[in-house]
């Protein structure tokens, strides 16, 4: 891999066969995968009332995770900043900080991560409401000081300046990341000095406009000098392109209802996605997502990797295994996405 590196998202997906203490050991299963295939960080994403999706609570799924590896980076892709004070997410990776020292990304979203109901009940509780997006910048530079033990958050109260700091100290700062998909995060990022990453999995589209815009505007800071950035996109590799495009099909068909107003339920095994019946804009969804999306044997998936990395600039290429499984395989495995990893890995060693 030494042209291109090559990074895990992982969203913690729950199929049909699966309970969710199955789908977590499956993702245990990956991460110690890519950690041994020496991929260069694994990031979970924060998703709320969602059965088909585990990943609640990056915190302590970095937790879990980085405890059951040896050297990968493990982080946020990302923790929904809207959602949670700032204060609770600078303590939190304070904390996997000093456990993990040098192991830990805390990548920033604004998106709610789940419905308008489920986003209500996680800032009503705490007294807060969806103006908290509005907040979006001063709460990113709320965490970068609450994280340096020299810095801190000056809070004013009857008069005098109490300083808020992070505890307990670690003796390093986790490395932080924006994320997006729009060009708001393109200008924010560069307005703070704060690598990007840009969601490319989810639409494929505005990706160049975006990193454009960062690399423009960029202004220097003290942890990131030049701009730095990579990109998401989905993934199945399989010894044969007919087999990689089976095990696509039930995710494809999962977002497919979901953006025709579906829940998103379970994800169905290969069996049950073959038998499956979709509207004419659903099957033109499933259609659109293949092509989209690195779906191939090893050869094909390696040169579609090296094609995004040269076509958009970067030197990293974070995948985001979707294959499903079949009947009767292990239901705490996710064999089809540890093949995923380990055959591009190869590939792009060769």
């Amino acid at each position: 891999m030494a042209s291109v590196k090559l990074s895990v998202l992982d969203l913690v997906p729950v199929r049909t066969d699966q309970t969710t203490a199955d789908a977590l050991a499956a993702t245990v299963a990956l991460a110690q995968t890519a950690d041994r295939l020496g991929f260069t960080r694994y990031w979970v994403a924060e998703h709320h009332n969602m059965p088909a999706v585990a990943a609640t609570s990056p915190p302590v799924l970095i937790g879990l995770l980085a405890g059951r590896t040896d050297r990968i980076r493990v982080g946020s892709g990302g923790v929904m900043l809207p959602n949670h004070a700032p204060l609770a997410v600078a303590e939190q990776f304070a904390l996997l900080e000093a456990a993990y020292p040098d192991r830990i990304d805390l990548g920033l979203g604004r998106a709610p991560g789940s419905d308008p109901v489920t986003s209500w009940a996680l800032r009503g509780a705490a007294g807060r409401d969806d103006t908290d997006v509005q907040q979006f910048p001063q709460y990113l530079d709320d965490v970068m000081a609450l994280m340096d033990s020299s810095v801190g958050v000056r809070v004013p109260i009857r008069g005098q300046d109490y300083r808020l700091r992070a505890t307990p100290a670690a003796t390093s700062t986790p490395r932080q990341w924006l994320l997006g998909s729009s060009t708001y995060s393109a200008h924010l990022a560069a307005a703070k000095g704060l690598p990007y990453v840009f969601a490319h999995h989810f639409s494929g589209h505005g990706t160049a406009e975006a990193l454009a815009i960062y690399r423009r505007e960029f202004q220097p800071s003290e942890t990131t000098p030049a701009p730095r950035t990579f990109l998401t996109v989905n993934a199945v590799v399989a010894q044969t392109r007919d087999e990689a495009v089976a095990l696509a099909i039930p995710n494809l068909q999962s977002m497919a209802r979901l953006r025709t107003g579906a829940s998103l339920a379970a994800l169905d095994l290969v069996e049950d996605a073959e038998k499956a019946e979709l509207t004419g804009q659903q099957l033109a969804m499933v259609e659109e997502g293949l092509a989209r999306n690195i779906v191939g044997d090893p050869a094909q998936a390696a040169q579609e990797v090296r094609r995004l990395a040269a076509q958009f600039d970067v030197d990293e290429v974070m995948v985001h295994p979707v294959a499903s499984a079949r009947q009767g395989e292990d239901p705490r495995r996710s064999d089809a996405r540890e093949r995923t990893l380990a055959l591009l890995a190869e590939a792009l060693d060769g």
